[in-house]
C-alpha cells in the first residue's frame, strides 16, 4: 500500500524507532479475564514482533514496536516457542492472545505459511485472539479457524462511531467497513473483540464519555462478546500536533471510569478497560489510585462496585 501524504506527514512526526529482532517476542504477560460464563481464566498474551500496519491512525502508538520490513518466515512460530520455553507450558483452559502491533492476516506481518506451525503450537489453548484492521478481514480468517483447536477471537478497533472523528483518524475505514467485517466473522463462526478509544481526537471533552458508550453499545449490537475501551494516548508527534490545535486532550482517569460504568449499564457482552499506564492520566490525586483499583475490580467481577466520593473533586 503506497502511503498518502497525511501518511507521511503523521510518521514525519514520531520519534525514531528502537531496534528489534525479528525472531524475538517483545514480551508475555499472563493475567486472568471473564469469559462468557462469567468465570476467570488465565489468559497469557504474547507481543509478537513483526512487520509494521500499513495504515498510519493518527492516535496509533503501536509503530514503535513493529518492523519496518516483512517479517522472515518462520519468526513468528520461533517468537512463540521461545515464549513457550522461558515462560512455561500455559495453564488448564487459558486463552491466548497473540497481539503483533499490526494486523495478523496481513501476509507481510504474518505469512500464511506459518499458520500451519503457529496453530500446532496453540494446541493447549482454549480460545485463541489475534488483532487484524477490518480490512483485512476475510475468508483466511475462517481458513485459520480451521487449523486450530480452541476457538478463534479477531480483535478489531471500532475506535468511535462519532460521525466527524472517525473519518478523521486516517484509519482508512468506515462504519459500514468495520460492520462488513464483523458480519463477515459472524459468518464464519469466528468471535468478535472490539476496541473502543475513550477520548479520541475531535470529541470535545464533553461529549467522550458520551461517545464510548455508544460505541460499545454498536460493537455490541454487531456481536462482539469483548469490548476492551482504551484510552487514548499522546506521545507519537501526530496527537501532540492535535492538542494543540484543541481537538485532542488525553482522558482523565475519572472520564475512563464514567465510560466504563456507562458501558457495564448496557449489560450486553463482557466490558473491559485498558489500564496500561493509567497512572500517567491526569486527574485527582487523592482519588486516582482509588478509582484504578475501582476499575480493576470491575474488570475481574463486571455487574457494579459503589462509586468513589473524593472531598477534592467531588
Amino acid at each position: 500500500m503506497t502511503p498518502s501524504s497525511e501518511d507521511r506527514r503523521i510518521r514525519d512526526l514520531r520519534p525514531a524507532k528502537s531496534p528489534l529482532n525479528a525472531w524475538r517476542p517483545i514480551g508475555v504477560h499472563l493475567e486472568k479475564e471473564r469469559n462468557e460464563q462469567g468465570e476467570l481464566v488465565p489468559c497469557q498474551t504474547l507481543f509478537l514482533t513483526g512487520q509494521e500496519c500499513p495504515f498510519t491512525c493518527v492516535f496509533c502508538d503501536l509503530w514503535q514496536y513493529t518492523l519496518d520490513e516483512p517479517t522472515p518466515p518462520g519468526a513468528i512460530p520461533a517468537q512463540i516457542s521461545q515464549a513457550f520455553d522461558e515462560h512455561g507450558a500455559p495453564p488448564e483452559g487459558a486463552a491466548i492472545k497473540l497481539y503483533n502491533a499490526s494486523n495478523f492476516f496481513d501476509d507481510k506481518a504474518v505469512p500464511s505459511e506459518d499458520w500451519a506451525a503457529i496453530a500446532a503450537l496453540l494446541k493447549p489453548y482454549s480460545k485463541v485472539i489475534v488483532e487484524c484492521h477490518p480490512r483485512f478481514v476475510g475468508e483466511s480468517c475462517g481458513r485459520f479457524a480451521q487449523l486450530l483447536r480452541g476457538h478463534l477471537e479477531v480483535a478489531m478497533g471500532l475506535e468511535t462511531v462519532h460521525p466527524v472523528a472517525l473519518p478523521r483518524l486516517n484509519k482508512k475505514m468506515t462504519l459500514e467497513t468495520w460492520n462488513l467485517a464483523a458480519s463477515r466473522l459472524r459468518s464464519l463462526g469466528v468471535g468478535l473483540r472490539s476496541f473502543v478509544l475513550v477520548g479520541a481526537p475531535y470529541i470535545s471533552r464533553a461529549e467522550t464519555v458520551e461517545w464510548a458508550v455508544r460505541s460499545v453499545g454498536h460493537a455490541l449490537q454487531c456481536g462482539s462478546t469483548v469490548v476492551s475501551l482504551i484510552p487514548t494516548r499522546s506521545g507519537n508527534g501526530e496527537m501532540q500536533r492535535l492538542a494543540e490545535l484543541g481537538v485532542f486532550s488525553p482522558p482523565t482517569v475519572r472520564q475512563l471510569e464514567e465510560a466504563l460504568d456507562g458501558a457495564l449499564n448496557l449489560d450486553q457482552g463482557i466490558v473491559l478497560v485498558d489500564l496500561w499506564d493509567a497512572d500517567g492520566l491526569a486527574d485527582c490525586p487523592e482519588c486516582r489510585a482509588a478509582r484504578i483499583e475501582r476499575m480493576t475490580r470491575l474488570n475481574l467481577e463486571g455487574g457494579t462496585l459503589p462509586p468513589i466520593s473524593c472531598s477534592v473533586c467531588d
